[in-house]
């Protein structure tokens, strides 16, 4: 769309804007008729460290939505001379899982209890037992039974359980609902029904009833609806929420809200069977829609869906890019003490890409990245550690490439299981902080994939992109066209991207590393276990 289109669709309000509240940053996008971005906002943010919990306080969450939105409309100003005063459709979508308990009238129980924190091993146990299907540490039906194990108090006034996107759409809308995809990441669900799991739901209520808890678990958890359902509109109260000026009307309307696994995927074109996608940030996922499922329970495998219930298989590490962008921020500090002005990208960029030129097994140098606890190694805590022998080759290229491997190393753990259930991939596509320096992260994952992995232009726009992506799907004039039509004919017809296919040289290297480090994991557990 050239110039005058785009400001005839602004107009119009044929556009649709997606919001994602990442682990630090909330992004708002908006897109026109053709689906590229025309605009965007965001607002950084941090979780905290409060009482043994991370969280982030709900405050925070109107403030960086407000910011976020407010951002975009003045970009829209600033490039198309026009105020922003409406929209076709919005979505919110923010990071899966975690544990936001309500009562009736509406009020927080306990704090927001987010899907970084490992403090739910017990119930993740014993419900993967009981149910015959895992359950991660981070997902809300984990947190919920773990509070239930330690008889907090607040469990018998539960009338409302949701995550972080779904907590914004009910504020906003009124309606208590999910995307099923986000659903997925809180209680299992069957994809034959496109619904919460009813033998599972049984087998809880019953545990509920001996504990005489007076619900059931349906009646507390939110309504799933599927990709291209109407989910609500835009209250006049939830307007104001938006945008506290007034600029913005109520009655826009709102598609279901999603969960970053699904965004990611929508934003990689990664829905249909074969097709898959890694997100690599503060945390890092790979997600694979499968054939058929799994032969058996993978403890290290996630089983939720896409934003249309396809069954899809994910290797979730807690850490990445946390520790990594920790070395760069004191890289900038040294040059700073020498009177260097480097620039943050710049930098990323210089330090990324030294990465390539050391060794392929990385010297011999040893790090990890475990800025909180890591449930594909066994660790609840986290400790970042770098270690080397008096006889490694302790180079910056050996010490970027390192860490660059390190932010994938739990990860690999977990996807060795797709090679062993011989899992059918076409292809990989990458997106997040990660992939931002050209060529890098793609190569070091494909490395630590041993695939082939694409990167398309528009990977840098991530979640808020994808999630645009679904407001606009909610609005698209053939009814019954599925999502993976949608946007293999209408968004992603066309685009560019770069393919890196593994090199055995690195994927050799990785395979070296590897074995390092699982042997080395004994000094990351007493480094848990001594420094306090």
């Amino acid at each position: 769309m050239n110039q005058n289109e785009i400001q005839k669709a602004i107009e119009s309000g044929k556009t649709a804007l997606g919001i994602e509240f990442g682990s630090t940053r909330i992004k708002a996008v908006l897109i026109g008729g053709d689906h590229a971005p025309v605009a965007s906002g965001s607002y950084e943010w941090e979780n905290r460290y409060e009482d043994g919990v991370w969280t982030y306080h709900l405050e925070d969450v109107w403030t960086g939505l407000q910011e976020s939105f407010r951002a975009l409309r003045g970009e829209v100003q600033e490039k198309y001379g026009i105020p922003l005063k409406t929209v076709g459709a919005i979505g919110f979508s923010a990071m899966m899982h975690g544990y936001l308990a309500f009562d009736k009238n509406g009020k927080l129980l306990v704090p927001f209890r987010t899907w970084r924190n490992t403090i739910t091993g017990e119930a993740a146990e014993k419900l993967t037992k009981l149910f015959q299907f895992n359950i991660p540490q981070r997902w809300s039906i984990a947190h919920l039974y773990q509070a239930i194990l330690n008889k907090e108090a607040h469990v018998r006034n539960i009338r409302f359980q949701t995550t972080l996107a779904g907590y914004v759409h009910c504020r906003l809308t009124g309606r208590k609902v999910l995307g099923i995809g986000e659903a997925s990441g809180m209680f299992p669900v069957d994809s034959f029904t496109n619904d919460y799991d009813a033998r599972m739901l049984k087998v809880f209520n019953a545990k509920l009833k001996a504990k005489k808890i007076p619900w059931k678990l349906e009646n507390i958890l939110p309504k799933i609806l599927m990709a291209g359902e109407a989910a609500g509109e835009l209250t006049e109260e939830g307007a104001r929420l938006i945008d506290p000026a007034g600029g913005l009307p109520a009655g826009i309307p709102l598609c279901p809200p999603e969960g970053d696994a699904g965004t990611g995927m929508v934003a990689t074109n990664s829905v249909a069977k074969r097709t898959g996608n890694v997100s690599a940030g503060t945390s890092v996922f790979a997600m694979i829609v499968l054939e058929k499922p799994l032969s058996k329970l993978y403890s290290e495998i996630d089983m939720v869906t896409t934003p249309t219930g396809r069954p899809v298989a994910m290797v979730h590490s807690n850490n990445c890019t946390s520790d990594l962008n920790a070395w760069v921020a004191l890289f900038q500090e040294f040059a700073q003490a020498l009177g260097v002005e480097a620039g943050e990208s710049g930098l990323f960029e210089m330090l990324y890409t030294k990465g390539l030129a050391g060794d392929a097994d990385c010297g011999g140098l040893l790090a990890y990245n475990y800025f909180s606890g890591e449930h594909l190694t066994g660790l609840l805590e986290g400790r970042p550690l770098f270690v080397r022998t008096p006889e490694s080759r302790f180079t910056l290229a050996n010490f970027m490439r390192a860490h660059l491997f390190s932010a994938l190393a739990a990860l690999k753990i977990g996807l060795a299981i797709f090679e062993k259930e011989k899992v059918k991939i076409d292809q990989i596509l990458g997106h997040g902080g990660f992939f931002k320096t050209k060529n890098v992260g793609q190569k070091i994952m494909a490395a630590a994939m041993n695939v082939p992995v694409s990167v398309m232009e528009t990977a840098g726009e991530g979640g808020a992109w994808g999630m645009a992506l679904l407001a606009a799907f909610m609005l698209r004039d053939e009814a019954e066209e599925p999502l993976e039509a949608y946007l293999a004919g209408k968004v992603f017809a066309g685009q560019k991207g770069t393919t890196i296919a593994p090199d055995p040289n690195d994927v050799a290297g990785f395979a070296a590393f590897m074995e390092r480090y699982k042997k080395g994991l004994a000094i990351e557990k007493a480094a848990v276990k001594y420094l306090k």
